[in-house]
């Protein structure tokens, strides 16, 4: 019974620090809802067949628990869905450093490096390292 206790309790911190994760998404979200940008504009269609990808991927997960797959093959899915995830990441990173940052106007240039380093913050937060 304390097993389970735990897990419940390791359940519920994970679940925590999640929601804490999405509402300060969200609100950043909000923040520059009306901002748009052509700094990823190169790499558009390769970032949509990527996510495309990582939709199938949670789709195929989504079956596997519908269907009581074995957990260690669900948790291999997820981690390709993490690394896939991981790496549309940094590519839109990597266009907005270039696009974003170092193309944009000068007069901006401290304001979205102190963006991108919270950017940066939330990111490898959230994908770890």
């Amino acid at each position: 019974m304390t097993s389970l206790s735990n897990e419940t309790v390791a359940t519920d911190a994970i679940d925590e620090r999640d929601g804490d994760l999405v509402a300060e998404l969200s609100a950043a979200e909000a923040e520059h809802s009306t901002r748009h940008s052509h700094s990823y504009a190169g790499d558009k269609a390769k970032l949509l067949a990527r996510l495309r990808r990582i939709e199938g991927q949670v789709r195929g997960v989504h079956r596997m628990i519908e269907e009581d797959t074995y957990c260690v093959d669900v948790l291999t899915q997820i981690s390709a869905i993490i690394a896939s995830s991981r790496a549309v990441g940094l590519l839109v990173l990597q266009d907005h450093i270039r696009g974003c940052v170092i193309d944009g106007p000068p007069e901006e240039r401290e304001e979205r490096i102190q963006e991108m380093n919270l950017a940066i913050e939330r990111f490898t937060r959230s994908v770890g390292s």
